[in-house]
């Protein structure tokens, strides 16, 4: 019995190995859980371009929206668990288990590659606002029943609003989107009085004259934003940042994990790559594959007490 169970520990380890060794055999997949051009798609697409090039098989982005994301970890955790179909995860699907009652994934599903990049928010406002800091906008607040456009409940886009009504006394209406893209532009249209967005999606519409930026989460002000204040230096003790990265489904054979984490930082580290997300006001930010999950675990602790907070509850 004892030979027997040794030989196969020596077999599984073999076919490990041989796994990671001929990986990858055919096209690889990342799939992102929200709209093509916003910021899960955009470094998703980059990281692909890399892929491709330094593992020799196709990397194509696939877009699978809905469901707060979690229709393309779905998907991700329906296939095979080689390393041939990944997921542009990010913070939003470590709080989705702590605000839905009924997910069909646990945080163990999660197999974690590489952190991407990390960015903070900006409080974006329609370009007629007569708004155009925090103060002006609680006191337009308090003259007209305003909204704010979100991507699902208990997003960083519904939990940004609800900390600015609790600490300035507000009161808005919560519209919900498939997107953020498709929030800023109905911001643009008028028709929603303010959105969070990351500050990627945000400082080029500002520059375009297409939105006004009230504020960012970011403790202080950013090199490529220096004219546009924080929240912070507003009086809101606001400061909180979203994060993006690779994962895989838990289950991946290490080394498989470990050769797409030297890809994946080696193309976050690549210059054009830093160039492209730098200028959009992210940080490019790469790590290991425990690190991501410590980010992960640490993100749901995080996320499960603002929940609490603000008195959000677990939704159906």
């Amino acid at each position: 019995m004892k030979r027997m169970m040794a030989a196969a520990a020596i077999l599984a380890c073999a076919l490990t190995q041989a796994a990671a060794q001929n990986f990858p055999n055919r096209p690889v997949k990342i799939l992102v859980g929200f709209p093509a051009g916003g910021p899960s798609d955009v470094p998703a697409r980059l990281i692909a371009d890399k892929l491709q090039k330094s593992l020799g098989q196709p990397v194509v982005v696939e877009n699978k929206t809905g469901a707060a994301g979690m229709i393309a970890l779905n998907e991700m955790l329906a296939h095979p668990r080689d390393g041939h179909t990944l997921l542009l995860c990010s913070y939003i699907d470590a709080a989705n288990p702590l605000l839905y009652k009924k997910v069909a994934y646990k945080l163990e599903d999660l197999g974690a590659v590489s952190l991407v990049t990390k960015a903070y928010y900006a409080f974006t406002v329609p370009p007629e606002s007569p708004a155009s800091d925090v103060k002006s906008f609680v006191a337009h607040a308090k003259t007209k029943e305003l909204n704010y456009g979100k991507v699902g409940s208990g997003s960083v886009t519904e939990l940004l609003p609800k900390q600015f009504e609790k600490i300035t006394g507000i009161k808005m209406t919560g519209v919900t989107f498939r997107g953020t893209g498709p929030a800023l532009q109905e911001v643009v249209a008028g028709r929603i009085d303010l959105a969070v967005s990351p500050i990627a999606l945000a400082m080029p519409m500002q520059a375009e004259k297409k939105v006004k930026i009230l504020g960012m989460t970011s403790p202080e002000r950013l090199a490529v934003a220096p004219d546009v204040p924080t929240l912070k230096e507003q009086g809101l003790n606001i400061d909180n940042y979203g994060w993006w990265g690779v994962c895989a489904p838990s289950g991946v054979p290490k080394p498989v994990i470990d050769t797409l984490n030297q890809h994946v930082r080696d193309a976050v580290a690549s210059d054009d790559f830093k160039s492209v997300m730098e200028r959009a006001g992210t940080i490019p930010t790469s790590s290991t594959p425990e690190q991501l999950a410590a980010l992960i675990a640490e993100t749901a602790k995080e996320s499960g007490a603002m929940f609490k907070e603000l008195g959000i509850e677990q939704l159906d």
